[in-house]
Formats: structure tokens, C-alpha cells, sequence
């Protein structure tokens, strides 16, 4: 151990085990899929900080350890942003930089109970923090929350209800640190048991009381995933294949991928008379994803487009949040070297203004995000709130087939169902396509990024509303508030060390008459 001590004194070396541990929770989630190794993955990190030997140091291991994390979440970025992808994970990473410091605040040496209490506490709430501002879309958003990994965890979905994905991460953050006080520090272990058994409490809390979603009816709902296909007069001709297998089948709606239609429908009449057919035929409207120049307005969108027996509808949603460099890069002016060296976009798309709730037909009233878009809580609480009976992101992960990301970007599905009590489905044009229901439970198969297939699934339909859409963020207003107590209680405590001491009064001297007398025998 004292060898080891000895090797972890050059910086380099510290920073890469930093970083090497910083990188470990990205097993919890797909592919791998190892739900429970979260409650622990952060454990090497916060032993590695609590013993760093200076306050500098501490800031670097929680730089360190933020770029791994932030690098291992978006390692499949690499082939395209090359370079920029280091540029971006050390930029993020600065932001656990502060929870480092935090971590060796109450952590290090011989933590008193209090300490770990109130480490139980704050550190999750700093981890929020962290969390909070790279969710911002133009810090590339909520991609890798440690939450999230547990979307396939029943109990964790039913805690999803109750206060999303920032009530699962603050839970798995906090078992992280009371786990690592048990490892590392013998005189300590009773808070940290008991911070243990309060987060199963919860857990079990919102197993028993948090509502249920009531299940009334189920709608049948197809998705058309031609796989990789180039070229978009291709790809439309394979998804025309694909939808008229589904003649007959008694549909109530049929999605189409991200992308799926290459050309601006209002400048394309031929192209919507083609999608007006299949509507006919299959008896259904088709929700349709076109990415192209618009006719009626410069720039280029992503708008997700219903098609009926008749034509355009007129129910469409023009993407709102971008991904960066993909779809735009932000600061072109400063930036914009950045399409030299990978292949971020050469073109900014344009934003749209307000999410929008569709009328499917026969009463189904549907709430279109795009790819990226599924990712932010947020938007699909909103959704769900303005009245959406089925959310469905439109997606295309093509640029990253052999990689973690659709089986990751699939899995976000489950958190967005369980935290609106609405069923999703997420349809890509390549895979992995997937639906849950209502409580964020698999409906039926995934289509993977191999298949070249469309899909029925009967999703189940739900009233009611969850805490979570009824109350919004609310975790993360409790961590803010924990963060503001905390650091009243520290500028409190910072005053009254400073504040100088009163002199001592000085007693008079005693004169030898005041002394008592002493008795004899």
C-alpha cells in the first residue's frame, strides 16, 4: 500500500487512474447493462479524492475523473468529432471539479458522523449540480445521467414516477458514498449503514404509495425501420415496401424514422400523394420524419409530419433542441474548424419555436419528439401534461451503428414512460427501435440495428398523472436548497472562527486576608 502510495505521487499517473475510474459507471449502461455495478462504479473515484494530499490536488481528481466519465459516455463520438471529442470531455469534465472538492471536504482523513451525514447529503446534490448544467442542449444535454442506468430496474422506474431521472441519479450517488465510507473508513460505518437502509426506505416508500398508472385500452402502432440505406430515393422506396406489409392489420398509427423522408413534402407533391396512398391502403395516418430545405422558409429542418388518406394533415413539429456540431455548431465563428477535423454539420438546421400535441385520429392524441430530444426529461413531462396519449421520438443513429449509442439511446425510452405514466415509442431509421408502456415495462421486441423490418406492438394506454409531471423537477430544487444550506452553514462557521476571541478578565489578587483560615486541633 505504501508503494502505492508512492506511485500515485506523480500527477500524471493520478490524473489517469482519475480519469480510468471517473469512466467506470459507463458499464451500468448499454450495451453492457450491468444496472447494479452503478451503486459502486463512483466508489474507486471518491476513495482516490478523499485521500488526495492538497485542495489543488482535489480539484484536478475531480477534473480527471469528469473527463473520463464524460469521454466513456460519448466514447462513439470519436470516429466523427476525432480530436474535438477530448476538446469537449475536458470541458465538461471541469464541472465535477468543484465535487471533488466537496468529496474531500467531508471525507477526508477520519470523517466524524456528522460529516458523513452530511456528506450523505451534499455530495449527491453536488453531483445533481454537475448534472444540471451540462443537461443544457448546448453543452450536448442529459446523455448518460448516472440514473438512467437503471431503466430496466422496476423498483428504479416507480422512483422514475416520483421525481424522474434526478431522483434515481441523487439515490445512486448517495449509496455510492456511503458504499466507499464502509470501504475506507472502519469509524464511520454507521452513518453510512443508515444512509444505506434510508435510500431502501425510499425505494421502498415509492414501491407502496407512489401511484400507479391506469391502464384503459391500447392502441396498435406500427414502426417502419428500413435499416442503412444510402441515398433518400431509396431508402423511401424500401420504407414504402415495408408499410404496405402492414395492410390489413388494423392499425391506429404508423411511425416512420428520423429522417425518413429526404425532400420537403409541400415542395414534393408526388412524395405526399405516394405516403397518401399507404395511408389508404393501410387504413392509418403515418407519422413521417422529413429532413430538408423547407419551401416556405430558408433553412433546413427536422420536422416530424402527419400524413393522412388525404395528405398533409397540417399536424407537424419542427425540431426544438439540436445536437451540437451534428445538427449545428455552436460559436461557428470560433468553432467552426471543428467540420475540418470530424464531421460535425456543415450547415446549421434551423429550431423550432413550441412542442406540439398531434391528433392521430380516433381519439389518440400523440406527442412527437426528435432523436436527441428524448434525452431531456423535460420534454416529454410536457407533452404528457398538455395531454399527449403516446409520446414517440423519431431517431436515427446510422453515423453509430457499432457502437453503444442506439442500445443507450433506446433505453432513455423506459425513464421518459416511467416518469409521465405515458407509453413511448422510440422508432429509428436503422435501429434499435423500441416500446415501453406506461410504466416504462418492454412491449414486445426490439428491432436492432441488423433488421430491415416493420413492426406491430399493442401499447397499452394510461390515465392519470405521476408526481413527477405534477411536480416537475423538484429533486433538483431540494438539491439547490441542500447546497444553499450548506453553504450557510459553512459561512456561519467561517465568521465565528474568524471573529477574534474576548480578552480574559483578570481576577484581582487575592490578598492573604481573603484567605481562609485554616482550623487547628
Amino acid at each position: 500500500m505504501k508503494l502505492f502510495g508512492q506511485w500515485l505521487t506523480s500527477p500524471w499517473r493520478r490524473s489517469t487512474l482519475a480519469a480510468l475510474a471517473g469512466a467506470l459507471p459507463v458499464l451500468a449502461f448499454p450495451a453492457p447493462s450491468l444496472w447494479w455495478f452503478a451503486y459502486i462504479a463512483l466508489v474507486p473515484w471518491i476513495v482516490l479524492i478523499r485521500s488526495a494530499p492538497t485542495g489543488k490536488r482535489t480539484l484536478y481528481d475531480g477534473w480527471s475523473g469528469g473527463f473520463g466519465f464524460v469521454l466513456a459516455m460519448h466514447h462513439w463520438l470519436l470516429p466523427n468529432l476525432h480530436v474535438f471529442t477530448f476538446v469537449i470531455a475536458s470541458l465538461l469534465g471541469a464541472l465535477w471539479a468543484p465535487w471533488g472538492w466537496l468529496v474531500r471536504r467531508f471525507l477526508a482523513g477520519v470523517p466524524s458522523p456528522g460529516r458523513v451525514a452530511g456528506a450523505l447529503a451534499v455530495l449527491p446534490a453536488g453531483w445533481l449540480m454537475a448534472e444540471l448544467v451540462r443537461s443544457w442542449q448546448g453543452l450536448g444535454g442529459p446523455w448518460g445521467m448516472i440514473g438512467s442506468s437503471q431503466w430496466q430496474v422496476e423498483p428504479a422506474l416507480r422512483l422514475a414516477s416520483v421525481g424522474g431521472v434526478w431522483l434515481l441519479s441523487f439515490l445512486v450517488v448517495a449509496v455510492n458514498v456511503a458504499v466507499a465510507v464502509l470501504v475506507s473508513v472502519r469509524e464511520s460505518r454507521m452513518p453510512a449503514v443508515a444512509g444505506i437502509v434510508a435510500t431502501a426506505a425510499a425505494t421502498s416508500a415509492a414501491w407502496v404509495w407512489s401511484p400507479r398508472p391506469e391502464v384503459d385500452g391500447q392502441a396498435r402502432i406500427a414502426v417502419v425501420q428500413p435499416g442503412v440505406i444510402t441515398g433518400p430515393a431509396d431508402r423511401f422506396t424500401r420504407e414504402e415496401q415495408l408499410t404496405r406489409e402492414l395492410v390489413g392489420q388494423d392499425l391506429d398509427l404508423i411511425v416512420w424514422g428520423e429522417s425518413s423522408v429526404g425532400y420537403d413534402l409541400n415542395d414534393r407533391p408526388d412524395l405526399t400523394r405516394r405516403i397518401a396512398a399507404l395511408s389508404r391502403e393501410t387504413g392509418t395516418n403515418i407519422l413521417v420524419n422529413v429532413d430538408a430545405r423547407r419551401s416556405d422558409r430558408p433553412g433546413i429542418y427536422k420536422s416530424s409530419v402527419l400524413v393522412g388518406p388525404d395528405g398533409l394533415t397540417g399536424a407537424r413539429y419542427d425540431k426544438m433542441r439540436l445536437v451540437p456540431f451534428g445538427e449545428y455548431v455552436p460559436f461557428r465563428s470560433a468553432l467552426g474548424w471543428a467540420t475540418s477535423v470530424g464531421e460535425a454539420a456543415g450547415e446549421d438546421r434551423r429550431r423550432g419555436t413550441e412542442q406540439v400535441v398531434m391528433d392521430a385520429g380516433q381519439g389518440l392524441r400523440i406527442g412527437p419528439m426528435v432523436c436527441f430530444e428524448s434525452a431531456f426529461p423535460d420534454m416529454s413531462r410536457h407533452l404528457a401534461d398538455d395531454g399527449a396519449d403516446v409520446l414517440i421520438a423519431q431517431s436515427s443513429t446510422s453515423t453509430f451503428q457499432q457502437s453503444w449509442a442506439p442500445e443507450q439511446h433506446a433505453s432513455l425510452a423506459a425513464l421518459r414512460a416511467a416518469e409521465t405514466g405515458r407509453p413511448m415509442v422510440h422508432a429509428t431509421l436503422t435501429g434499435v427501435s423500441a416500446v415501453y408502456g406506461p410504466s416504462g415495462e418492454r412491449v414486445g421486441h426490439w428491432l436492432g440495428t441488423s433488421a430491415s423490418a416493420s413492426q406491430v406492438y399493442d401499447v397499452p394506454l394510461a390515465r392519470g398523472v405521476t408526481p413527477y409531471v405534477r411536480f416537475g423537477d423538484w429533486p433538483v430544487q431540494a438539491a439547490l436548497l441542500i447546497m444553499v444550506a450548506w453553504c450557510a452553514v459553512e459561512g456561519v462557521r467561517t465568521l465565528r472562527f474568524r471573529r477574534p476571541a474576548p480578552e480574559p478578565r483578570e481576577r484581582p489578587a487575592r490578598t492573604v486576608r481573603e484567605w481562609p483560615a485554616r482550623h487547628e486541633h
